[in-house]
């Protein structure tokens, strides 16, 4: 699968990662965007990713944008089981508003608001969030996991394994300004390359 790059924060470029070749969307001129997303932002949103594939793995910044899958769901053409490999379920009540999209609650907003997402489907949308792993494996601004990169790879395989994938997006990391170090970055950057070469063996 190809890569897209969506940039909503400094996090790949304090990281310095980028997949090569692949194409970006860079949305850091919108505003109110962090861990939630007002009207307006969605609205552009929307709008940009209506226009990009689906199937391709969206490389979507750190978690505090986890919400961009809710998003990207949106582009579903046909009905889709949502597979997660995340710390966190994501499902709480909207802490913001009913129609305020945000980083806890997308989940809930996704599996409430769009009638292509159901419970069993040999089609799969696949989203990860990397503080699923441990901090050997990732460093987020998030609490972590247990498990291993390994562990995370066996997962996907045993989920997509016979099944249609329509779309992966991947998110999760931290900035220098959120307390990033040069450890943190490269611990990351070993993470995301593993997980771009299993995704362009697809």
């Amino acid at each position: 699968m190809d890569s897209l790059l969506i940039l909503m924060s400094s996090l790949y470029a304090d990281e310095a990662w980028a997949p090569e070749g692949a194409r970006v969307c860079d949305l850091r001129h919108l505003e109110s965007t962090c861990c939630y997303c007002e009207s307006e932002a969605e609205k552009e949103i929307a709008e940009v990713f209506g226009k990009l594939p689906l199937k391709v793995v969206h490389w979507i910044d750190g978690g505090d944008f986890h919400y961009l899958s809710d998003i990207w769901m949106r582009s579903l053409q046909e009905k889709a089981r949502l597979v997660l490999f995340d710390n966190h379920p994501d499902d709480q009540e909207p802490a913001f508003g009913a129609d305020i999209l945000s980083c806890g609650s997308w989940v809930a907003h996704s599996r409430r608001c769009n009638p292509l997402l159901v419970p069993e489907s040999d089609n799969i949308y696949l989203s990860i969030d990397l503080d699923y792993l441990s901090p050997d494996y990732a460093r987020t601004n998030w609490n972590q996991g247990t498990a291993t990169l390994q562990d995370l790879l066996h997962q996907i395989d045993g989920s997509i394994h016979g099944k249609n994938l329509l779309g992966v997006d991947i998110c999760g990391g931290i900035t220098a300004s959120q307390g990033g170090t040069a450890e943190d970055f490269s611990i990351n950057r070993r993470t995301r390359d593993t997980l771009l070469e299993y995704f362009k063996a697809i």
